[in-house]
């Protein structure tokens, strides 16, 4: 069964398009044929999509970039190949493959109108496709020997580690001297260059134009084989897509927009879970609208007690000087238990007598010192009297009259515990 659709495009000057259909070792399931594109997509309607470009009109290099990734790395490429662009970078369009270890990052750079071109006519035949790779970039890898592939007029080179690159030159001696396949026999350094091991692929047709040429250049190779391609380069790019490391031009604005192939039968369930979400994160609003009222409204309550408790001190973080000042009396003394009733009672004692306030107070040995305004002595007085209904002992140790009443300084503490000494 056929699982990729291999389309080449014709190059400039040709009208014809190029197609197999390969299983998923590559391998040819189909003879190559050509035709209109939308003969092509009839025949690959349920395949997966791979276009192979004319590699005339795409530049490939490998510049070192900068450390980063995504958006801030791609703004770095026109920075990197500005001498090698002859175009207005707005009107390229840059595509990134992985960097290697050596440094280098494969880039594919084309012109933004010659892509959507090829993908405006993809559309309008019904294609959709998954990449588009120059084609000269799926020339297979030969770690012992150069790839040279000859196909009307143009020579691609590939050397081992070395990104491809494609020259358009007649006679083909030209084009591997240009290329530096072969040496130049006029240059000064020509009897230093180092002879090429080298294997190279053509057409039949191809070889019967150039087959007594080469014969002429073979004694300036170390080594040069000639494959046939019977059947066209197309069944033979075929087999390098496995584990192809050539770069996609559909990235950014033109990557593929992701299949909705069986999205159909997942539509009610998924719009069934975003509601459910849109329904939990309401009720997460509601409650936490809710603990934000509660959580004010303790804070309220919480600086009334600390106005009631400290009027002296500058209120800043009730919560945390309340606690503060708990935890210096919860060590001061034998435990906070007395401490807790003694405030409890005088609290309620103090709410029962009217104009009557606490300036300070200190709190030690089970003892609590206190500075109080009262309106008059019988204010005074009837305060210690409700300190003493909770089974306390209050006892007015001195009193000033003063405009608004009277200040005294009053000690509370357990019923029958020793009097504090002056």
């Amino acid at each position: 069964m056929a699982h990729t659709l291999l389309l080449r495009l014709p190059a400039p000057g040709q009208e014809d398009t190029e197609w197999l259909t390969s299983d998923d070792a590559g391998e040819p399931a189909t003879a190559r044929q050509r035709g209109p594109l939308s003969l092509a997509a009839a025949v690959g309607r349920a395949a997966r999509v791979i276009v192979i470009a004319p590699a005339t009109q795409i530049l490939l290099a490998e510049p070192e970039l900068p450390p980063g990734s995504g958006v801030r790395l791609a703004r770095a490429v026109p920075f990197a190949l500005e001498e090698q662009l002859t175009e207005d970078i707005d009107q390229l369009v840059f595509a990134l493959g992985k960097r290697r270890a050596s440094g280098g990052t494969p880039v594919a750079v084309v012109s933004r109108s010659v892509l959507q071109g090829w993908l405006s006519d993809l559309s309008a035949a019904g294609i959709t496709p998954a990449a588009i790779y120059a084609d000269m970039s799926l020339l297979p890898l030969n770690p012992g020997q150069s790839v040279l592939w000859l196909e009307h007029g143009r020579l691609s080179v590939r050397r081992p580690g070395k990104l491809p690159f494609s020259v358009e030159l007649t006679p083909v001696t030209e084009a591997m001297i240009v290329a530096g396949v072969i040496a130049d026999p006029l240059a000064a350094d020509a009897a230093s260059h180092t002879m090429e091991s080298a294997i190279l692929y053509a057409t039949r047709e191809d070889w019967v134009l150039v087959q007594n040429e080469l014969e002429t250049l073979a004694d300036r190779f170390a080594s040069l084989k000639i494959q046939l391609l019977p059947d066209g380069p197309l069944p033979w790019l075929a087999r390098s897509l496995e584990g192809t490391d050539a770069v996609n031009l559909l990235q950014g604005e033109f990557a593929p927009a992701s299949t909705s192939a069986g999205w159909g039968r997942w539509r009610t369930a998924g719009a069934l879970a975003a509601g459910l979400l849109a329904v939990h994160v309401a009720a997460d609003a509601v409650q936490l609208r809710h603990a934000k009222h509660e959580s004010a409204g303790l804070d309220a309550e919480i600086a009334q007690v600390f106005s009631a408790s400290m009027p002296a001190v500058e209120m800043k973080d009730a919560r945390r000087q309340m606690q503060t000042r708990l935890d210096r009396i919860r060590h001061s003394g034998p435990g906070p238990q007395h401490f807790l009733r003694t405030l409890q009672a005088l609290s309620e004692a103090i709410s029962a007598s009217p104009n009557t306030t606490i300036d300070s107070m200190s709190y030690r040995q089970d003892l609590l010192d206190m500075k109080v305004t009262a309106p008059s002595l019988a204010a005074l007085s009837q305060l210690s009297q409700r300190v003493g209904k909770q089974g306390l002992a209050a006892e007015i140790q001195s009193s000033t009259p003063v405009g608004t009443g009277v200040e005294a300084h009053l000690q509370v503490r357990a019923a029958g515990a020793a009097k504090a000494r002056p």
